[in-house]
């Protein structure tokens, strides 16, 4: 895991609680700070606004980093992504952690309880965390993907014509 301390901000909906206490655990183990973001239990709750929080945090710069945690991770990965300035990355396995950070700079990382095992999640928890950013040929799309939120935004602050 990486030898520096970060902050990390987790959630979670019903289906990825336990797994997330076990990542949340694992991270404090390793001298990160965790910034738990919900949900509380295994109650039944809907994920949204959990995903939404963790990537809130990500871009605004209370946390380095989010992992959002569902059954699939699917909807956890979009529900993250709504925020502007989020890149979430769905990731069960370790090539696709690697290639989110480096290839597309991911800033949140998503994944399925009912997907991955609690070991290849940490696995995948740490490749994520170790793995930098190439940068170079992979610079411009990063800033493509920022102009586009950009362009969305303005759809919905300009005033009708």
């Amino acid at each position: 895991m990486s030898s520096h301390r970060l902050r990390i901000a987790v959630a979670s909906d019903h289906a990825g609680f336990r797994l997330k206490t076990v990542v949340a655990a694992h991270l404090a183990d390793g001298g990160h700070e965790v910034l738990d973001m919900g949900t509380d239990s295994e109650e039944s709750v809907d994920y949204p606004p959990f995903c939404a929080a963790a990537g809130r945090a990500v871009v605004d710069g209370l946390a380095d980093f989010g992992i959002v945690i569902g059954g699939s991770g699917q909807g956890e990965q979009i529900a993250a992504n709504k925020v502007n300035g989020v890149r979430a990355a769905l990731c069960h396995d370790d090539w696709m952690a690697r290639m989110a950070r480096q290839h597309n700079n991911a800033n949140v990382l998503a994944f399925g309880a009912r997907v991955v095992a609690d070991a290849r999640a940490l696995l995948i928890v740490d490749l994520f965390l170790e793995t930098d950013f190439e940068g170079d040929r992979h610079q411009p799309r990063i800033e493509q993907l920022a102009a586009i939120e950009a362009q969305e935004r303005e759809k919905w602050i300009m005033p009708p014509s």
